[in-house]
């Protein structure tokens, strides 16, 4: 347990507006930064001193945790039929098989296994887009929480901060189509899925490292009329997330059925704000991603999956030029890596353009310093939660570089950022993690890495069997 106040000095620390000396970091009880002192002198000998370069945490502003057990069990072709092709609706097909199977003490062990994964990845808060609820018959277990009650206990247990997101989950299709037999988990009414998240509320009260929002699904899975009753028994502050535009076939079925491309249909539809989460948003207009970066919402990247799924690259170069917020997830867990998606989103531009730097601006010529602190300050909004910045009044999460790490041994402060994020030599430059104050990776090992691995490889036999 966190002291009541506790005391690092870091020779380098990351603070907003680049990296600054001789940082003196407190916090308190609630794991709450109280003191962030650049160029502190005379720092007594008993307080303890960082290993090497501190830098924020970085939030996760997307994920399914139970799809981490199968990464790596879809990649081969699921059809010789001639002309035929594996996309991201063929993948579903085959996710939906796997969350057929999971139980909760299975579940619980995934997501701890995960968590303690993304930790180890400099991820210090999660958003978990959760929307496996009921029996696999489809039936209402006696706790309408239980399984999202299993995955919050288990970020509790593995230290990461999180943003708990309840999906709401009700047709197949557009135009209200009946949902399919393999989508029984996942159903709720607006008025079913508010109870849901009262009885987790009730359970898991909110505190500095646990926060509640709702995520309907997508515009194929809610109505317009249910989207309005979910948020009206909302409080106006909640995060609320939202799968869109991710595939060119969820567009051509929006236009036809809707009369209006997804994102702009949910623009003009409702008030979409800073608290707002548009995940993926792959596939949008010229007017789209003008419309999206003045709404003040978060642009929800998560670029491993993209790619592996085949969905395509989002305009990231007009998006930002046009001051549009971005925060990266690791989504179906193919990856946990939150240095791979910006060196992918990066890069997806440099291929598209056959140029290099393409993410850099006048003010930040740096890439990745740019990509950094934008998904800092974008994953940080979409939590809903004071983290993302070594400040005041935010949550003590944040990582400490290995000096003598290959990638940046050597180098100025001002290449250490390039060096983390675009080059990948050996293991992990990140030594050590905290979050809410408390060191929960030393010396790149998590204090519950061994037993959690064990309680995963039960439960994923179990579901391989």
């Amino acid at each position: 347990m966190t002291q009541a106040k506790q005391t690092l000095f870091a020779e380098h620390a990351y603070l907003p507006g680049g990296w600054r000396r001789d940082v003196l970091l407190e916090w308190g009880v609630d794991g709450m930064l109280t003191t962030v002192e650049p160029d502190t002198r005379d720092v007594p000998a008993s307080v303890i001193r960082a290993a090497g370069p501190v830098m924020p945490g970085m939030p996760n502003l997307h994920s399914h945790a139970f799809q981490r057990a199968m990464a790596g069990l879809t990649e081969y072709r699921g059809s010789s039929a001639t002309g035929a092709t594996d996309n991201f609706w063929s993948w579903r097909d085959l996710m939906y098989r796997f969350a057929a199977r999971i139980s909760p003490e299975g579940l619980a062990s995934v997501a701890q296994w995960l968590y303690i994964e993304m930790l180890k990845a400099g991820y210090t808060s999660v958003c978990e887009f959760h929307y496996v609820h009921h029996t696999p018959d489809g039936g209402r277990y006696g706790n309408p929480a239980e399984l999202a009650q299993r995955v919050v206990d288990a970020a509790s247990a593995s230290g990461i901060g999180m943003t708990m997101l309840p999906v709401l989950y009700q047709y197949s299709g557009f135009g209200a189509r009946a949902p399919r037999d393999d989508q029984r988990r996942f159903i709720n009414t607006p008025g079913s899925l508010l109870e849901l998240l009262g009885a987790l509320r009730a359970a898991r009260p909110e505190n500095a490292a646990l926060r509640y929002g709702v995520a309907p699904h997508s515009l194929r899975a809610v109505s317009e009329q249910s989207l309005r009753e979910l948020l009206g028994g909302l409080d106006g502050s909640a995060p609320v997330h939202i799968h869109i535009a991710e595939q060119t076939a969820e567009v051509d079925a929006c236009v036809e059925t809707e009369g209006a491309r997804p994102v702009q249909w949910l623009l003009d539809r409702f008030d979409v704000d800073s608290r707002w989460c548009l995940v993926h948003a792959t596939h949008v207009d010229a007017n789209e991603t003008l419309a999206l970066a003045r709404s003040g919402a978060v642009a929800g990247l998560c670029l491993t999956t993209e790619a592996n799924l085949g969905d395509g690259l989002f305009p990231a170069q007009e998006y930002l030029d046009a001051k549009g917020r971005i925060g990266v997830g690791s989504d179906s867990h193919i990856g946990v890596d939150w240095r791979a998606e910006l060196r992918l989103l990066e890069y997806g531009q440099r291929l598209t353009r056959r140029q290099r730097n393409v993410l850099a601006s006048a003010q930040m010529p740096y890439v990745a310093d740019r990509l950094f602190d934008a998904a800092l300050e974008g994953g940080a909004q979409a939590t809903g939660r004071a983290t993302g910045a070594l400040q005041v009044g935010h949550r003590a999460d944040w990582l400490v570089l290995d000096p003598n790490h290959a990638s940046i041994a050597e180098h100025a402060p001002s290449a250490w950022l390039s060096g983390v994020v675009f080059c990948e030599h050996g293991e992990t430059p990140i030594r050590d993690v905290y979050a809410g104050g408390d060191k929960v990776v030393d010396n790149r090992r998590h204090r519950d890495e061994e037993g959690a691995y064990a309680r995963y490889r039960v439960a994923l036999a179990d579901l391989l069997k």
